[in-house]
């Protein structure tokens, strides 16, 4: 690209020198030839003031200095010299200004200017001024050179001028193009830097607003990948020591509630799939009407679901509520996939009896969950993905369940972190305590 707009900018310079100079240089040869005729003529102009018509009769004519390098000279009606300088014998020049006519022409190598001297209406002699114009010929040549001196030096300050600007325009275009392969090799935090081209700058904006697309795109992709391992983990290990002790009945009576349980889980999975590909699929998103429960009913299908769990490792889990209406209906899955996270969690890292407590704020409902253990170090990092307040775990439970929280418009937050006790606030307006019309 350098090398390319040196060569325009050079052909551009070069054009404008061609048709700048060439004109330049004939209005000099003009100008020079037209200034040394005015002299000339200004010359015999003056010697013919100084002709007196007593001079054929011998009057003596004192003609005045001719111009450098040429020649002045006073001519009779017979074309003979008779006084100054030239040739004898009047050439064609002084024959035409015989004739009342002022004459400027140039030949035989000479600038040749004639003026007719008149008296009583007659013409009585003729005064011939002239010079080489070879002496022209090289103060045209030394105009030329100097022009053409002129002409070098432009071009040669347009080609400096323009490889600067190749510089200054190539720099960035190269930047973006490391900046592109940096990015083709994997590396997505790099953006592209501005520069002070307005163009390139657009192009940069563009580029960097698809990285920060794409980067999104490929964290809600991983982000999924995350949550649904997480989140499947649990539900899968159930499902497992279902099937596995529905192995162990030999009774079809007694393995029909295996199954049911079996079947129970599977629907579960697949409503967790569903919640999380909508997290990851889209931003703010609203739970509609069919998707909500009574508060009382959806409490007590968690902790009926869990209660298995918490049982083979020997801990308790109790709930209690205060006074909730039972007409107040919320959504049923996310809110479902955030107790069960906390739950998981009070089960991992907790210890002792876990305790869901629900209370009725007016205008929202408040879901505590709390266990006989403690969080160690600041509470508020517990939300960070990738953190793991106990040393184990993956650190996106949490998380996860903060970002389903914010996604129907709720809030979760550590209460106590001695005994540990998360609240889960759920915004309840007039359409959620009211069933809708079918």
């Amino acid at each position: 690209m350098r090398q390319r707009v040196v060569r325009v900018a050079l052909t551009a310079a070069l054009v404008a020198v061609v048709l700048l100079a060439t004109p330049l240089a004939l209005v000099i040869r003009s100008s020079l030839y037209t200034a040394q005729r005015d002299a000339l003529e200004r010359a015999a102009l003056a010697g013919a003031v100084h002709v007196s018509p007593d001079y054929a009769t011998g009057d003596p004519v004192e003609l005045p200095s001719p111009p450098r390098g040429g020649r002045l000279g006073l001519y009779d009606p017979q074309a003979r010299l008779r006084a100054g300088s030239g040739p004898a014998t009047g050439d064609p020049s002084v024959r035409r200004a015989l004739g009342g006519e002022l004459v400027r022409r140039g030949t035989d190598g000479q600038i040749v200017v004639t003026v007719p001297v008149s008296h009583a209406e007659q013409v009585i002699g003729v005064v011939r001024a002239s010079s080489p114009a070879g002496a022209v010929q090289r103060r045209v040549l030394v105009a030329w050179a100097v022009l053409l001196g002129v002409a070098l030096v432009a071009v040669c300050v347009a080609v400096l001028v323009a490889r600067r600007q190749a510089r200054a325009l190539a720099a960035p275009l190269e930047g973006l193009s490391r900046h592109c392969r940096a990015v083709a090799e994997g590396d997505l935090s790099r953006r592209a830097d501005s520069s002070s081209i307005a163009e390139i700058d657009q192009v940069a904006r563009t580029h960097n607003e698809m990285l920060d697309n794409l980067s999104e795109l490929l964290r809600h992709e991983r982000d999924f990948t995350g949550n649904a391992s997480h989140q499947l983990r649990t539900p899968l290990t159930g499902l497992q020591l279902a099937l596995e002790a529905g192995l162990d009945q030999d009774d079809e009576t007694r393995l029909r509630p295996v199954v049911s349980e079996a079947l129970a889980t599977t629907q579960r999975l697949h409503q967790t799939v569903e919640e999380l590909l909508r997290l990851s699929r889209s931003h703010g998103w609203a739970p509609s009407a069919a998707t909500r429960v009574p508060a009382q009913q959806l409490v007590q299908e968690t902790v009926e679901r869990w209660h298995g769990l918490f049982a083979r490792e020997g801990r308790r889990l109790v709930s209690s509520t205060d006074d909730v209406p039972a007409d107040v209906r919320i959504p049923s899955g996310p809110v479902s996939e955030v107790l069960g996270i906390l739950l998981d969690n009070a089960r991992v890292h907790g210890r002792g009896t876990v305790r869901i407590h629900t209370r009725d704020l007016g205008s929202a409902l408040a879901f505590d969950v709390a266990d006989e253990g403690n969080i160690d170090g600041d509470p508020a990092r517990v939300f960070d993905r990738g953190h793991s307040g106990g040393g184990s775990g993956t650190g996106i439970g949490l998380a996860l369940a903060r970002d389903l929280t914010v996604s129907f418009g709720g809030r979760l937050s550590v209460t106590h972190s001695d005994p540990t006790t998360f609240m889960l606030l759920l915004p309840v307006g007039q359409d959620s305590q009211e069933e809708p019309a079918l």
